[in-house]
């Protein structure tokens, strides 16, 4: 399924993966989310508890969706890698999402 990412004004959409993950993240669909800052690669909200099917990602591309540990929702808008995650699905474009989401705390809105 396919679900819009608004971020202020700009709107990204992602495709969203056909697993227990998936179909969880979005059975909470509308979900606002505050995302905090980490590393310059990433925003990330805990407290979105997911059914978790962890695998190590060695390399991790901007427009990733992930969930991390289990109850944390984390939207890359850099490279990273070296850590376990659960996919939640993919932004088909990350056209202008580095500028979109900023350097600090950003209002991530997820939508079907």
């Amino acid at each position: 399924m396919t679900i819009r990412v608004i971020v202020g004004d700009k709107e990204f959409k992602a495709d969203i993966e056909e697993s227990e993950t998936g179909k969880a993240f979005i059975s909470k669909l509308p979900l606002t989310l505050n995302m905090s800052e980490l590393n310059g690669n990433e925003k990330y909200c805990y407290g979105v508890s997911l059914p978790k099917a962890d695998k190590y990602f060695a390399s991790i591309s901007a427009g990733d969706l992930m969930l991390y540990s289990g109850n944390c929702v984390v939207l890359f808008y850099g490279a990273a890698g070296g850590y376990n995650y659960t996919r939640i699905g993919k932004l088909k474009s990350t056209e202008g999402l580095a500028a979109a989401l900023g350097k600090g705390a950003v209002s991530v809105k997820f939508d079907r």
